[in-house]
């Protein structure tokens, strides 16, 4: 008797489990509240069940669960605001294109990319991040980052024969049923009436042994099928040979254009008579030819820390050759740059995760106050980039990078 009340008892519990969304259960056994959307938890549950209360102006909860209220999030400088915090749904910024607003950190940030064989299953935007999902049965996504659903696989017709089967990462492969490749009359189907051209004789030397019976032979059309599919098969191997080519040519030549540049700025910055150490803690060179550009008069000097010039007033060129030179920089590139102007580590791994993560740091630095051409020479000097900083104060002379 006591064993059948403790296995009615263990059923009884299972059974509630199941029932009980929070999964939680007070010390009488009754199952947890959860709060719903627009209330936080203001007593947790234990001896009694949980209690909830509206979420007070300035937080939210946009779903339901056992959390406090969270904090609602404030669009940066110069990004839109499509609608205002409320209880039950944080502030919706609007990023640009490719970007989605991470309320964590408070700003825009690039938007993931799902892999082949992956669709999405949320689309990046006011809602947040894409969310990528393996392609199931009967459908599948052959772009390498892509943004879009999972597509239907194609049916193959009744006049086509499936070569290969659908999968995650490819679509149907089918074939015309009527496309024959030196095909032979099998000895079943009898012989094939192949119309036999006017010129064409069969001509038998002496000495000349006949085939043996049941040997294939093949026409003189069969001939000129299998010549012309050698001969396209040349051409593309050849076109191919040559885009190769075509490509090695032209990395080696912007290699060659790219080493020529960084000769030419180390021996302006180096050797140049006129060029002067400005006195400061950043010890960043410029030439007297940049100081000239940048100052009305010829007698005075000033620090790049004192320059007030917004970055975001440059020229669009100029802002994409100095964009162009912290992307190659390796080892002393956007990422250290982001460290010395003050950006967190992820941060810096959320600009990295899009396809131009110099642009995206900068863009992002000039929403903030006091983005002056001044404290961006001083951070380039902290990491040892006087050629970006030369670029940045000589507008007469910059040079665009291939």
């Amino acid at each position: 008797m006591r064993l059948f009340v403790i296995c009615a008892f263990l059923l009884f519990k299972l059974t509630l489990g199941d029932a009980c969304a929070s999964n939680q259960f007070t010390e009488s056994g009754q199952c947890c509240s959860l709060c719903l959307a627009g209330f936080g938890v203001e007593v947790q549950c234990g001896k009694e069940d949980t209690k909830c209360a509206p979420c007070p102006t300035g937080t939210f909860s946009s779903s339901e669960g056992l959390g406090p209220c969270l904090p609602c999030a404030k669009c940066p400088q110069s990004v839109p605001m499509v609608a205002s915090c409320s209880a039950s749904q944080d502030t919706q910024c609007e990023c640009d294109n490719g970007f989605f607003f991470l309320s964590t950190h408070g700003l825009c940030a690039p938007c993931s990319k799902c892999n082949r064989g992956e669709g999405a299953t949320q689309e990046c935007g006011l809602k947040g991040d894409s969310m990528c999902q393996i392609c199931g049965p009967g459908t599948f996504s052959e772009e390498h980052a892509s943004t879009k659903p999972c597509q239907t696989c194609t049916q193959c017709s009744d006049s086509e024969v499936e070569i290969r089967a659908c999968m995650p990462n490819s679509d149907t492969l089918c074939m015309d049923k009527k496309l024959h490749i030196l095909s032979r009359p099998a000895e079943s189907d009898g012989p094939r009436n192949t119309p036999r051209l006017p010129a064409v004789e069969e001509v038998m030397e002496e000495g000349e042994t006949s085939p043996a019976p049941g040997t294939p032979k093949f026409t003189p059309q069969d001939e000129g099928g299998s010549n012309n599919i050698l001969a396209y098969v040349s051409v593309l191997a050849a076109v191919v040979l040559g885009l190769l080519i075509y490509v090695a040519y032209k990395c080696w030549r912007s290699c060659k254009q790219k080493k020529a540049l960084s000769k030419a700025r180390a021996a302006e910055l180096g050797s140049s008579p006129e060029g002067e150490k400005l006195q400061s803690d950043s010890g960043v060179f410029l030439d007297s030819h940049s100081l000239q550009d940048n100052q009305p008069s010829k007698g005075t000097k000033r620090d790049s820390k004192q320059d007030n010039r917004l970055y975001i007033n440059l020229p669009p060129h100029r802002q994409e050759e100095v964009e162009c030179l912290l992307q190659e920089g390796g080892g002393r590139g956007w990422r250290q740059l982001g460290a010395a102007l003050g950006y967190e580590s992820e941060q810096l791994d959320l600009f990295g995760r899009g396809e131009a993560p110099a642009h995206t740091l900068l863009s992002n630095w000039t929403q903030k106050e006091g983005s002056t051409l001044g404290l961006l020479c001083s951070a380039l000097a902290r990491i040892e980039r006087p050629d970006v900083v030369t670029v940045l104060n000589c507008p007469t002379q910059g040079v665009s990078v291939v």
